[in-house]
C-alpha cells in the first residue's frame, strides 16, 4: 500500500507487518484492535458491518472504519442510523405527542434526502467502534497529512472524527476547523472534574458512598471475573443499553466481554453478592479522560437497592484515584446534574469539501439544521 507522509494503512492483509508502537496506547491498541481486524467486527459486536483498517502516522496508531450504506448499523459508524434512526427513537423523551408526531415526519423525511445524499458512505477516522472515542494527541499538521492522505484513497467518502467537545478537545475543535471541517452536533454529553465537586453535589456523592459500603455487594474486578460471568455481564448491559434505551447502542456479543476481559481492554468491575452479579462497568481512559462503554444493571430489582448509584459512585471513585475527567456520555440528565456534573454538546467534525455539490450541500443542511435547531431541542428536552 502506499507510503505518504509517514502515513501507511493496514488491512487484514498485512497487520502483520505493522510496528505496534511500545507504549501503554501502542500496546492497548494491538489488544483492542488486532482481534477485530483479523476476526471482523461482527464478531465482537452484532450491529456493526464495517471495513476496519489500521492507519499509522508517526508514532500513532489510528483504527479508520470504511462504509458505503449499511443503514441497519450501530450509530458508532452509521451517521444516518444517529441523526435519523436514533433521533426518532429520542423523540420519545419529548413527552409531547403532537410535537413528536410533527418532529418525526420531519426527521424521516431528512431521511430520504440522507440515502439519496450517501450520508453513509464515510471514513470515521479514530473509531473504536464505541459509544464514546477518546483521542490521543493529534496536531494539527497531523490533522491535515490524514486529510489529505485519505481523500486521495477514498475519493468518495466523507471523513469524520466523532466525539469531540469544547470541555476536554477545544484544541481539536480549533483545529478541525482550521481544516476546514464541518463540526456537527451529535448529543448531549456531561462530564465530572472531582475537584469541582462541593456543596450539595458532594453530600449526595458521599451518601452514594455509603450506600454502596452497606450495600453488602462484593466488588470484583477483571481477574475475580472468569469465563462463566460473561453471559450475565452481557445481559446486565442488555437489559440497560438495548432493551430499556435503543438496539441502536453497540450490541457487544460475549466474545467482545471475553476479549474486554483478557486482553483488559476495559477496567471491569462487577457488584455481586449471594453468588449473582447484579451491576457492572467496564471503563478506559486515555489523555487524562475516562469514560464508561459498558454498563449495566438488573433493572428486575427495585430501585431503593440502589444499584446505579453505587455504579456511578464507583466510576467517581475510580476517575479520582487517578485524577481523571470522567466523560459519563449522555443520559440521566438531572442525576449527573446534580452530582456537579457539567453539559457539553459533543460534535462530530466532517470533512467533505472533495465531494460533489449536492453531498456537500446534504452536511450543510445537516450543520445547519442542528446548529439552528437540533441545539436548541438537546439543552431544552435533554436528548
Amino acid at each position: 500500500m502506499q507510503d505518504s507522509f509517514n502515513i501507511k494503512l493496514y488491512d487484514s492483509s498485512d497487520t502483520d507487518f505493522l510496528d505496534w508502537i511500545d507504549s501503554k496506547d501502542g500496546q492497548y491498541a494491538k489488544n483492542f484492535l488486532l482481534p477485530m481486524i483479523k476476526n471482523g467486527t461482527s464478531a465482537y459486536i452484532n450491529n456493526v458491518k464495517t471495513r476496519l483498517m489500521l492507519l499509522k502516522i508517526d508514532d500513532l496508531i489510528i483504527p479508520i472504519t470504511i462504509n458505503d450504506a449499511e443503514y441497519e448499523n450501530s450509530y458508532v459508524c452509521s451517521p444516518y442510523t444517529h441523526y435519523i434512526s436514533y433521533a426518532v427513537e429520542e423523540l420519545k423523551t419529548i413527552k409531547k405527542p403532537f410535537i413528536e408526531l410533527i418532529l418525526a415526519y420531519l426527521i424521516r423525511l431528512l431521511g430520504i434526502v440522507f440515502k439519496f445524499g450517501k450520508i453513509n458512505k464515510t471514513v470515521h477516522i479514530n473509531n473504536w467502534l464505541l459509544s464514546t472515542n477518546l483521542y490521543s494527541t493529534i496536531s494539527h499538521k497531523q490533522i491535515e497529512k490524514i486529510t489529505e492522505f485519505l481523500i486521495q484513497r477514498f475519493p468518495e467518502h466523507s471523513l469524520i472524527f466523532r466525539s469531540v467537545n469544547n470541555y476536554t478537545d477545544k484544541e481539536f475543535l480549533n483545529k478541525f476547523q482550521e481544516n476546514k471541517y464541518q463540526l456537527i452536533p451529535s448529543r448531549q454529553i456531561y462530564f465530572l472534574n472531582k475537584n469541582l465537586i462541593k456543596g450539595k453535589a458532594k453530600w449526595l456523592i458521599k451518601k452514594d458512598f455509603k450506600l454502596q459500603e452497606k450495600s453488602g455487594y462484593e466488588l470484583l474486578e477483571n481477574k475475580d471475573l472468569s469465563n462463566e460471568d460473561i453471559p450475565r455481564i452481557k445481559d446486565l448491559y442488555d437489559n440497560l443499553y438495548l432493551s430499556k434505551y435503543s438496539y441502536l447502542n453497540p450490541q457487544f456479543n460475549e466474545n467482545f466481554i471475553d476479549l474486554a476481559l483478557k486482553n483488559k481492554i476495559l477496567n471491569i468491575r462487577a457488584f455481586k453478592k449471594a453468588g449473582k452479579i447484579d451491576a457492572v462497568l467496564g471503563y478506559f481512559s486515555r489523555n487524562g479522560i475516562m469514560t464508561t462503554p459498558l454498563f449495566g444493571y438488573d433493572t428486575s430489582l427495585l430501585m431503593e437497592t440502589g444499584l446505579y448509584r453505587m455504579l456511578s459512585a464507583q466510576l467517581i471513585k475510580e476517575s479520582g484515584k487517578s485524577n481523571l475527567i470522567l466523560n459519563q456520555s449522555s443520559g440521566a440528565a438531572s442525576f449527573k446534574r446534580c452530582r456537579a456534573s457539567e453539559a457539553q454538546i459533543e460534535y462530530s467534525a466532517v470533512y467533505c469539501r472533495h465531494l460533489t455539490l449536492y453531498r456537500r450541500i446534504i452536511w450543510s443542511i445537516l450543520e445547519f439544521t442542528l446548529n439552528k435547531i437540533g441545539l436548541n431541542l438537546l439543552k431544552k428536552y435533554k436528548l
